[in-house]
């Protein structure tokens, strides 16, 4: 009998022949009666799409159908896959009819909807285009070509947009590089939120500049402090008479004759160039940016002078109200914590003693 012959053999008799062909022709019915209960299991709703799977993978281990039978097949199992989000496997099994039978529209169409599902815009775009020379009036395949260059070409913008800002955040270290300021690590982000300093076309840099009340610990900010600004211009602005004094100041301490602004000297260490960037890339369409480049992982050239802070204290250090932000921010003492950072006294204060002596630091 077929049933006990050695695999690779020849039959030899018409009996053998006979008993081969009756067997092929039980394992093409079961197929066939398989991929038929699979696609009975797919009209009765997701919770038998394992079943349905199932009976199509059967299907295809008989091996007793044709290639065009077992593209169908391989198509079908492509559908279920993607109605239950295995689009890698879909893809995968899309692939497999097409090889099988390289006129399976359908298939080309599921290998699209997979590829789109995985974000392989390229390969959807190929497997589409291929589909439609063999169907050109399919209008499902038409759909997906819109949709196709619909994401390419907001991926395109994307693109374009990120690439604006990395070139935008490059150029702005670039600018305060060659400044010779030094950048730490940012502080106070609950307070400065996602500000950063921009550079303007003329090439002069402006930055928020956050003011805070030492004796207090409350905050004020300048939005836009250039760097060619002097201190007294902004101070006389803030601290005018036509300003309402600060609800907090019950005695009217901090007026423009009285305040005094101060530094941290010699404080923090300089951030790595990649880091920098990622921070000023923080909050905009960049800010998802893995590789920035090898040239950028060097640390910005960075080197404080902790003894040049004034006499009487060696933390505080008073800022000359006559000098422009970028003369001060140039200190060799003076590290800016992601956003410059002054400290607002009053001399008229009882804290103002404390502040000086070097008795008050920074609450932990």
């Amino acid at each position: 009998m077929a049933l006990w012959m050695e695999t690779g053999s020849e039959p030899n008799t018409q009996s053998e022949i006979a008993d081969l062909d009756a067997i092929t022709a039980l394992k093409e019915s079961a197929a066939l009666e398989l991929k038929e209960k699979g696609n009975q299991y797919v009209k009765l709703g997701k919770k038998h799409y394992a079943d349905a799977i199932d009976c199509y993978t059967k299907a295809i281990n008989q091996k007793a159908l044709s290639d065009p039978e077992n593209s169908v097949i391989y198509a079908n199992r492509a559908h279920v896959n993607l109605l239950l989000g295995n689009y890698r496997r879909a893809l995968m099994d899309a692939q497999e009819a097409i090889k099988l039978c390289p006129t399976n529209v359908k298939a080309f169409y599921r290998a699209v909807k997979a590829s789109l599902s995985l974000d392989l815009l390229g390969e959807a775009k190929s497997y589409c285009e291929n589909g439609l020379e063999r169907d050109p009036n399919n209008e499902e395949l038409k759909k997906l070509a819109r949709q196709i260059d619909a994401q390419n070409s907001e991926r395109e913008h994307h693109e374009a947009q990120v690439s604006k800002a990395v070139a935008t955040a490059k150029h702005l270290v670039s600018a305060i590089e060659n400044r010779g300021l030094k950048i730490g690590k940012a502080v106070f982000q609950e307070l400065t939120g996602l500000r950063k300093p921009i550079l303007d076309t003329n090439n002069i840099l402006h930055w928020p500049v956050l003011l805070l009340y030492a004796e207090v610990m409350s905050s004020d900010f300048i939005e836009d402090f250039c760097e060619t600004d002097i201190f007294s211009a902004h101070l006389d602005i803030m601290f005018s008479e036509s300003c309402p004094p600060l609800p907090w100041d019950k005695e009217n301490n901090y007026t423009r004759e009285a305040v005094e602004l101060y530094y941290e000297a010699g404080s923090g260490v300089c951030l790595p160039k990649a880091k920098f960037l990622s921070y000023l890339l923080e909050g905009t369409v960049g800010s998802h940016v893995e590789s920035i480049g090898d040239e950028e992982k060097d640390v910005i050239e960075c080197s404080l002078d902790v003894t040049s802070a004034g006499k009487g204290s060696s933390k505080w250090v008073k800022v000359n109200e006559k000098r422009t932000l970028n003369d001060v921010l140039k200190e060799p003492n003076l590290m800016i914590p992601g956003i410059p950072v002054f400290y607002v006294v009053s001399k008229r204060s009882s804290f103002y003693k404390e502040f000086r002596d070097g008795k008050w630091s920074l609450p932990s």
